[in-house]
This record gives structure tokens, C-alpha cells and sequence, in this order.
């Protein structure tokens, strides 16, 4: 009982990054907006959230500017794909290189700070697990309720976010600029501003997802810390259908793999440990392949929304 409960613990935790990811580009690409950005944004946000925690001392802060560093980014973005009309693969895959070679660089010039410390011997503040009381003393349901602060308030965030794409009236018009642009231009809606406003949004809840990288699930800073999640978290949004509900299968399956395979370097397995690391990716390929076959059986279900990656003006109408 003991082993189940640690390792559904560790599950959720590795999943937590690639939930608010995933639930940011799911938003974006419900407006129509590709970004394959999302390697780089990850990165820059998981950078700039531990270096805001090591130099002030404050996890508030640090999760609000990797916020505004992935809003920054997203609207880079927005802007070539929006306003000038830009391949949105191109400006999306420019991001993700312009965004890990900067934190590449700019990681290296923490010194001392990429070893969890400042100059002055103090550590870096990392989220610490919480307790929900009564139901953090329950078998099972304790690896639930014993978690950090931001992997329990996915417990409000998932449900917020499909209430508001599938109940709301905003949620109405964000999925009518994704699906047929043109007929919400013409009924007044500003396309290009929200387009704007949900890759923005996107882009925050993606800094979200790096920020808990370096300050819950592997506290400090190392290089290469996304470890390619950006790219799986693509995949997540294809294997959850663009629906948010569905999105925490995805992430639970792909963060339980990754703990999975740590727990088995760890354990001294006797399968290499190169294998063990593309362990996640061959998982991606799969779901890749079969969420494209249901995608043809399944018209509507689990589709893109219909202009998604396309350009719009209004002289196109």
C-alpha cells in the first residue's frame, strides 16, 4: 500500500508541470494559434521563476514573473503569427530555439546559484508539500492531498478551465475563433484580439508548468531541466482532444512514466539507461499515432479545431 501511494505521490508531481502546459496551449490552440514554442517558454519560465526565488527569497514573485516571462513569449509569438501573418510553425519553433538557447546561456551566469546556493551560503526557496487535513491521512488518497500548493490547486484549475471553455459564454467565442474564424468576425467578434488574450493566457499557464519544475518537483537549476516536456505536452494536447478534462490522463500517463523510469535508474535496473530515457518518447510516437486513427474514426471528437495554424485578417472575409 505503502509503494502505490509513494508512487501515484510522485506521479502527480511529475504530471503537474505538463497539466499547466498542457492546459495553456490547449487554450491557445483553441483560438486557432499553433505555437510549438512551448520547449522554450517552459525553459526561459522555469529559468526565470529559480532565479527569482534564489535572488528575493520569494516564491510569490518568482511564479509571477515566470507568469509574465511565458505571457512575454506567447505574444512574441502572437505577434508574428497575428498581426504579420507569419508561418505559425516557423515562429513557434523560433521560440522554442530563441528560448532554451537563452536560458542556456543566461543559466550558465547564475554560478553559484546553479548549485542551490548564493553567495552568501543562502538556499533557494522551493515549494514544500502540504497536507490537506482529513484527507491527507486516507490510504491512496493521501498521495493526493499530500502535495505541494501548486499540484493542489489543479484540483480547481482543471475543472475552472473546462466550466469555462464548454459552460461559459466567453468559452462559446474563444472555440468559434478556433473553428471558423471568418463567421465570428462577421457576428463582431475581434478575431485577433482574442487570439491575442488566449495566447497570453496560454503562455502564462505554460510558465506556470516551469516554474514548478524549479521550484516543486526537481527544485534549482540545471541545464536542459524541461528535458523535452514541451514537446510531449504537444502531444498531450492531441491525446486529450483539446478538452481540459481530458488532459490530466495524459499528463498522469506520461509524469508516471518518467517516475517510473527514474525510480528503475535508481533501483539499478538491468535495462540501459538510455532506454529508460526515451521511455517517454516512444509513449509520445504511440499516442501520436493512435489519437491520428481515432481522429479519422472519430470526426469532431478528437479533431483540431478547424483553423487551427491558418492566418486571418479581416480583408479575408
Amino acid at each position: 500500500m505503502q509503494l502505490i501511494t509513494t508512487l501515484l505521490a510522485v506521479t502527480l508531481g511529475a504530471g503537474t508541470s505538463l497539466l499547466y502546459a498542457t492546459l495553456g496551449e490547449i487554450y491557445t490552440e483553441r483560438s486557432g494559434i499553433l505555437n510549438l514554442g512551448v520547449e522554450g517558454m517552459m525553459m526561459m519560465s522555469a529559468l526565470a521563476a529559480f532565479s527569482v526565488s534564489f535572488y528575493t527569497g520569494s516564491l510569490l514573485l518568482a511564479v509571477i514573473v515566470a507568469m509574465a516571462v511565458g505571457a512575454g513569449l506567447s505574444l512574441i509569438h502572437a505577434f508574428l503569427s497575428i498581426t504579420m501573418r507569419a508561418n505559425q510553425v516557423v515562429s513557434g519553433l523560433s521560440i522554442t530555439l530563441f528560448g532554451t538557447g537563452l536560458a542556456s546561456y543566461l543559466g550558465q551566469r547564475l554560478g553559484p546559484a546553479s548549485n542551490g546556493r548564493n553567495l552568501a551560503g543562502m538556499s533557494a526557496k522551493s515549494f514544500s508539500d502540504i497536507s490537506v487535513p482529513v484527507l491527507g491521512d486516507i490510504p491512496i488518497l493521501a498521495a493526493f492531498f499530500n502535495q505541494d500548493i501548486m499540484t493542489l490547486l489543479l484540483f480547481i484549475v482543471v475543472p475552472a478551465a473546462w466550466i469555462f471553455m464548454f459552460k461559459t459564454r466567453s468559452g462559446l467565442t474563444l472555440r468559434a475563433v478556433g473553428e471558423n474564424p471568418r463567421t465570428a468576425s462577421a457576428m463582431g467578434i475581434p478575431v485577433a484580439g482574442i487570439r491575442y488574450i488566449y495566447t497570453a493566457v496560454g503562455g502564462m499557464l505554460v510558465g506556470l508548468g516551469g516554474a514548478h519544475l524549479t521550484l516543486g518537483y526537481t527544485p534549482g537549476w540545471s541545464e536542459n531541466v524541461t528535458g523535452g516536456r514541451g514537446w510531449i505536452v504537444i502531444a498531450l494536447v492531441i491525446f486529450a482532444g483539446w478538452n481540459p478534462s481530458r488532459a490530466i490522463f495524459g499528463a498522469v500517463l506520461f509524469g508516471g512514466i518518467n517516475a517510473i523510469q527514474f525510480r528503475l535508474q535508481a533501483a539499478g535496473t538491468v535495462i540501459p539507461a538510455s532506454f529508460l530515457n526515451m521511455a517517454p518518447y516512444i509513449v509520445t510516437i504511440i499516442v501520436l499515432a493512435v489519437m491520428t486513427l481515432l481522429g479519422r474514426k472519430r470526426r469532431g471528437t478528437y479533431s483540431p479545431p478547424s483553423a487551427l495554424g491558418t492566418s486571418f485578417a479581416i480583408e479575408d472575409k
